[in-house]
């Protein structure tokens, strides 16, 4: 595998940003780039995270090392991958930007069918966002451990987390549908093109009972949900797990380095 740090300008934040890359060895004599470019897996952090934290608290970088896949890490700092009331717009520049800019970089599929995002935490509401909004874009989303009730932040005990709810969405008590999983899902139900969700959280996780009532929100509309919930709490040993089961249920090919 090939890691990339990349510093790139974005125009749709103003700012510069650091996105990190997995590509498999493009080097090797044998390696054969599929005609449409490569599958690529966007994956996003939880709140107090960075760009560089899937690499430093798991393995996903051995994880996806057979695998014929480009996995990409952008930083949305505390956005919750929303273009907010008071700051950037970090939704244009993950769901518009960011794609456009790594598939003219590097060789990567602009099929929608191959591209995938998923996410832990605040990545995970992102994770289940993008895929609901944009299905013509993202085939598959999963969530681990997400935030899938973004009225919580409404909720909180903490100040600070109703202060930022405030700052990214407004001062209105409830939040929008645009903004809410629930209702993003009930419009995705009768569409001919909708994305296939995987979602999984750990039973001692402070986010379990949400999950739990995301899920059967799902059974109760008729929308195909992959659910998953066994022991685990709010960790990267959870997640460190999870993200394998993701990989195995995303539609990727081996790599065989023989051809």
């Amino acid at each position: 595998m090939a890691r990339l740090q990349c510093s790139i300008h974005s125009e749709t934040l103003g700012l510069s940003t650091s996105v990190v890359v997995l590509l498999p060895d493009m080097g090797s004599a044998h390696y054969q780039l599929p005609e449409a470019g490569l599958p690529t897996l966007y994956l996003l952090h939880g709140l107090s995270d960075d760009s560089s934290i899937w690499t430093r608290k798991t393995s996903i970088e051995r994880y996806v090392e057979e695998m014929n896949i480009a996995v990409v890490m952008p930083e949305v700092n505390k956005s919750f991958y929303t273009d907010m009331h008071h700051g950037d717009d970090y939704w244009t520049f993950l769901t518009e930007e960011l794609p456009r800019f790594m598939e003219r970089m590097l060789p990567l599929s602009k099929h929608r069918n191959d591209r995938f995002v998923a996410g832990l935490s605040m990545g995970g509401y992102g994770a289940f966002k993008w895929a609901l909004t944009k299905p013509d874009q993202i085939s598959y989303g999963a969530s681990l451990s997400g935030v899938v009730d973004i009225q919580v932040l409404r909720m909180s005990e903490q100040q600070a987390i109703r202060d930022l709810g405030v700052s990214i969405f407004g001062t209105d008590e409830r939040i929008a549908d645009a903004h809410n999983l629930f209702s993003l899902m009930e419009q995705n139900v009768h569409r001919d093109l909708r994305p296939t969700l995987y979602q999984c959280c750990g039973t001692e996780d402070y986010l379990i009972n949400d999950n739990v009532r995301f899920k059967e929100a799902c059974q109760k509309a008729g929308f195909p949900l992959h659910y998953e919930e066994e022991p685990g709490g709010h960790t990267w040993a959870y997640w460190d797990e999870k993200i394998q089961s993701v990989l195995q249920w995303l539609p990727i090919n081996i790599a065989d380095p023989e051809k």
